[in-house]
Parts: structure tokens; C-alpha cells; sequence
């Protein structure tokens, strides 16, 4: 049975307006469940699609809650009516290893729009199921629905990528939805001192809601220099005989070519001779390579690695993180600031590139 669906399309060209389409779904594919949308994230990575030259049309979005209203002839672990989220990490392993493919939507006028993934900025979605997890049918509609990306890739940068114990020191530079995602979870973990770095004062003062110990204004202070007055390391020395200053670990949310240079001044050294050095973690999308220092990484026992959907496995941490909003671990109901219709979308994207959206913003559908 087709499904009518409306549905967001960026056009071919680029900086042409964001087009609202009336489509009509096919049924699913073997491996496909379509889904009547609840609510959906509007992640700040889709504006680095949205400016970027592409060879068809686009369809956006990738985290969001829902119910299934029909599945494909292959699907054993999903029926219509099971309320869902929908994530763009495969959801376990044995989902991981079959290829699947891109999702391509034929529109009304013969164009075909492409996602390598899933497209949830619309009333209905049609996905493979390797990309929706069954979930409780008593979650929040709303707020749960940036779990897919937002949480799982803050947070899971913190609690799965790196690791971060009771005691770390930890700094996380751009504290919007995933950032603040990363801060929680580093307060759930024990991490301290917490610090925000941002360049907007109330981000700082909000990031404080979630756990942040310390909010550093990078237009106001050198936030390394900042950072390593607050992390000393009493007793340790590097190579050269220096005191050791730093954080355990420092997360990049943003991926812009100075964050991602500056994530790695923020680390520690190792004491030499004894333990290694701090860790940095690019969590955000980057857009362009950077040079590192290598005598700096180096002399300092010090890594960067990258994370990416916080090496989640979504089968076991979206429920993980179910728990976490139900317990206030996770306060997703001030995380997610501002709420957008579809027909809105243009202004909600307006507002989320102009810094207009303090936490995470969602697009709710009747």
C-alpha cells in the first residue's frame, strides 16, 4: 500500500530555497518499513550538504521518532504499529555487514532525490530497517527524537569513543546539541573538572545546566592557555621538565579547521617515562584537512582519534539513553529549544546557521 508523504527536498542547484514535495512512497522493499513521523532533529551537519554541490536532489534528516505503518516481506523484528526511532548508524552488527543501499525518492516530476542513508525531514519516511530501532511505545514524541544523532553522538563520543572515567578532565569545544550531549554525559561519568568552550556567553551559562563546570569565551580568553591554568597536574613533569597541564581528554563538536587544530593543545603531555598523554577526539564534521604539530603530539605521548555516531551501537544505547532522559540524567526537554512545522523549515535552518538555536531544534509533524 503506497503511502502520501511530504517531504523535504534540497535542490540540485545550490542556494536555491529548501522545496516542500508532495510524494507518494512505494511500498517497502524487502528490508524497508515505512514510518509516520512524530518528530524529527534538525542536525547542523545537514547544512554542510545543503551548500555543497550535488549531483541530484537531496533528501535530509537523520534522527527522529515514529510508527511503522508497513514493512517488507524480509523484516522479523519490526511490525506496523511498534513505535520506533530512526538513526543513521546501522543498529547491530548483523545489520552492519549487509550492504543495504542509498535511499533514492522519485518526485512528483521525475526528478530523484538521494540520501546515503535515511531521510527524516518529512511526515513519513520509508528506510531499511537496518536504520530503526524498536523502542517503548511511552517515550516523549518530541524530545526523544534527537536521540539518533544529537545523543548518541555527543555522548557516545564520551562514554564509548573515549572512555572517560570518574575523575577525568574533560573539555568539549562548541557546546550546541552534541556538545551539550558530551557534557552530560561527562557529568554522568564523574568527569571534573567540565570544561565549555563556545563563543557565546549564554551557550556557556546553559552548557552549565548539563554539568559544565567551567565555560571558556574563545572570543575573549586563549581557551588553551585557560585550560591548562585549570588542569594542573601536581607533581608531573614532561621531557623537557615542565609542569604537566591539560585535560585527559578534549572533544572538537564543531570540526572547523581551528577547532580541530586547538582540540589537540588542549590535551595533557604525558609525565615522561611514566604514562601517556591526553587524548583529543573530533567528534564534528570536518570540512577540510589541518596540519597538526607533530613535535607536539608526539613529545607529549599525546592521540587523536575520531568519532563517529559516538561508536554507538544503536540497538543497546538508544534505550541506554531512553533512560538516561527518563531519569534526568539527560534533560532533553531543555536540550531541545525550538520546535518548527515543515512548512517552516527554511526558518528553522535560517536559524540554526545563524546561531540562532541555543541547544537542539526539532521539526514536529500532526
Amino acid at each position: 500500500m503506497s503511502t502520501e508523504a511530504r517531504v523535504v527536498v534540497v535542490p540540485q542547484e545550490q542556494d536555491q530555497p529548501l522545496e516542500i514535495v508532495d510524494v507518494t512512497l512505494p511500498d517497502p522493499g524487502p528490508h524497508q518499513v515505512v514510518i509516520r513521523q512524530f518528530a524529527s532533529g534538525i542536525c547542523h551537519s545537514q547544512l554542510h550538504t545543503i551548500h555543497s554541490a550535488r549531483q541530484a536532489p537531496a533528501v535530509l534528516g537523520h534522527e527522529s521518532t515514529g510508527e511503522i505503518v508497513a514493512v517488507g516481506e524480509s523484516v522479523t523484528d519490526l511490525g506496523p504499529g511498534d513505535t520506533v526511532m530512526v538513526t543513521w548508524v546501522p543498529k547491530d552488527q548483523m545489520q552492519a555487514r549487509r550492504q543495504g543501499g542509498f535511499t533514492a525518492l522519485e518526485l512528483p516530476d521525475g526528478r530523484v532525490a538521494t540520501s546515503i542513508n535515511v531521510f527524516t525531514w518529512a511526515t513519513h519516511t520509508i528506510a531499511d530497517e537496518m536504520y530503526v530501532v524498536k523502542v517503548p511505545d511511552d517515550i516523549d514524541h518530541e524530545t526523544d527524537s534527537i536521540i539518533g544523532c544529537a545523543v548518541i553522538t555527543g555522548a557516545g563520543a564520551v562514554l564509548h569513543t573515549a572512555g572517560v572515567k570518574q575523575g577525568d578532565s574533560v573539555a568539549i569545544i562548541g557546546v550546541g546539541g552534541v556538545g551539550l550531549s558530551a557534557v552530560a554525559a561527562a557529568a554522568h561519568l564523574g568527569a571534573n573538572p567540565i570544561i565549555a568552550i563556545d563563543l557565546d556567553d549564554e551557550k556557556l551559562d546553559f552548557a552549565k545546566q548539563f554539568g559544565a563546570t567551567h565555560g571558556l569565551n574563545a572570543t575573549e580568553v586563549d581557551v588553551v592557555e585557560a585550560t591548562r591554568k585549570l588542569t594542573p597536574v601536581t607533581g608531573q613533569f614532561d621531557i623537557v621538565r615542565q609542569p604537566v597541564s591539560g585535560v585527559d581528554y578534549a572533544f572538537d563538536c564543531i570540526g572547523h579547521a581551528s577547532t580541530m587544530k586547538q582540540v589537540s593543545e588542549l590535551v595533557r603531555s604525558g609525565e615522561f617515562g611514566q604514562s601517556k598523554g591526553g587524548t583529543a577526539v573530533l567528534v564534528g564534521v570536518p570540512q577540510t584537512p589541518i596540519e597538526l604539530d607533530s613535535r607536539h603530539m608526539f613529545m607529549g605521548e599525546r592521540s587523536y582519534i575520531c568519532s563517529l555516531g559516538g561508536s554507538c551501537e544503536p540497538s543497546e544505547d538508544l534505550p541506554r539513553f531512553i533512560e538516561w532522559h527518563r531519569n534526568g540524567t539527560l534533560d532533553l526537554d531543555a536540550l531541545v529549544t525550538q520546535r518548527y512545522a515543515i512548512d517552516d523549515i527554511g526558518v528553522a535552518v535560517d536559524d540554526l546557521e545563524n546561531g540562532r538555536v541555543a541547544g537542539r531544534s526539532i521539526l514536529v509533524f500532526d
